[in-house]
């Protein structure tokens, strides 16, 4: 049974890289670049006012001075500002040749309409020289970067209309056990929907994959040997729950071999988990998760997320929070890391949700996150500084 830390170093030593496409700059957001950025321009591309007012000789502050022009954003200046002259100027307008300040609106007054006079008693220069911020051929965004909006104006503003990114890894997913029906049936008895897959689903897409709904498959060896080839000739990596404990239908370790992969590792030192399954075969990957849907959504965060954005050159690292326990919170076992579903308040506390269990799938609607609790510990005190995971 592999730790924590060695299943996680197993996994990402096993990243396949995957090749990359163009899109389009609407279609970015959540994609992971391929390549660096390059700027093609200066930003700002000429000296820029960095507010309304008048573009002066700092030299010529203390006198009259007559008013050449006024300058509005993308507009041209056709004088340069000599001795004793300005222009008046609007932010984001280029500040014409010769000014070295601009002076503040609120800070002048007109004694004539075609002249200006500075009252207050200094400046500074409110100019954004060009090239300030990027200059042509700096690195804007590197490979690996994942795509946020605030990344698209960056974008746009060099011309990368069409940015290269990493092809979304496509992602098999199969749920397996004879008492699985779709969630569209009325279950008979005896029988559950399968939610595993759906949840998957949306845990692969969030993580900016693509999700391949493989459907259940019944416990025979037929079954889900016929699945897993579909899964291994289609896709990228698969996704199997259930069928990886001890019981006699727990088929996918002895099918998974047969089918040419090498399980990497089969149990994990985690809780809820345990029974988590790794393998590869050639460039194809596969988890073996559990049949319990907290067990499965708490695997594929710890385990399956950072290997898919690792396939698309991210390295992924959790959004965190710190807090404190709002209350004791104690286990009777202790050989393996824990992670408790919780809440939190607006007082920086944490709080521990009601669970029944890795089948309690509803203990995680009200969830903000996940706190672990290490190996050989059995109680975390009231006021206890935890580090929660955000899920």
């Amino acid at each position: 049974m592999k730790s924590y830390d060695e299943a996680l170093n197993i996994i990402m030593d096993n990243v396949v890289r995957l090749g990359g496409e163009r899109t389009d700059l609407e279609s970015a957001p959540g994609r992971i670049l391929a390549e660096h950025v390059v700027s093609d321009v200066d930003m700002p591309p000429f000296d820029k006012a960095a507010m309304d007012g008048y573009a002066c000789r700092r030299e010529d502050l203390g006198e009259e001075l007559t008013v050449l022009e006024t300058l509005a954003a993308g507009r041209v200046p056709t004088h340069a500002v000599g001795p004793k002259q300005c222009a008046k100027i609007m932010t984001g307008a280029v500040v014409p040749e010769g000014a070295d300040c601009v002076v503040m609106v609120e800070y002048t007054k007109n004694p004539t309409e075609t002249t200006m006079r500075f009252t207050g008693e200094n400046t500074d220069d409110n100019i954004c020289p060009r090239g300030e911020d990027v200059r042509t051929g700096d690195v804007v965004l590197k490979a690996g970067q994942l795509i946020r909006p605030q990344h698209i104006a960056v974008l746009a503003s060099v011309g990368c209309v069409e940015p290269p990114v990493a092809c979304r890894p496509r992602v098999g997913i199969i749920s397996t056990g004879s008492e699985l029906v779709s969630p569209s049936e009325k279950p008979e008895p005896s029988q559950i929907r399968d939610s595993n897959s759906s949840q998957l689903s949306a845990q692969v897409i969030r993580s900016g994959g693509a999700s391949v709904n493989l459907g259940s498959a019944g416990d025979t060896e037929e079954a889900i040997g016929r699945a897993i080839e579909e899964a291994k000739s289609e896709t990228d990596m698969v996704l199997l729950t259930g069928g990886v404990s001890m019981g006699d239908f727990d088929l996918v370790p002895d099918i998974l071999e047969k089918k040419g992969f090498d399980i990497l590792f089969a149990k994990v030192a985690v809780k809820p988990g345990k029974p988590t399954l790794f393998a590869r075969a050639g460039d194809v990957v596969c988890f073996g998760l559990p049949g319990n849907p907290v067990s499965s959504y708490v695997m594929f965060e710890l385990f399956v997320r950072p290997l898919l954005y690792g396939m698309m050159g991210h390295e992924w690292i959790p959004a965190t929070s710190c807090a404190t326990l709002a209350e004791t919170y104690r286990r009777k076992k202790t050989e393996r890391l824990s992670w408790v579903p919780v809440t939190l308040r607006e007082d920086g506390s944490a709080t521990p949700v009601e669970y029944h269990g890795p089948a309690h799938s509803g203990s995680l609607t009200g969830a903000d996150g996940l706190i672990p609790v290490p190996v050989g510990v059995n109680e975390l005190a009231k006021e206890t500084n935890v580090t929660v995971r955000l899920i």
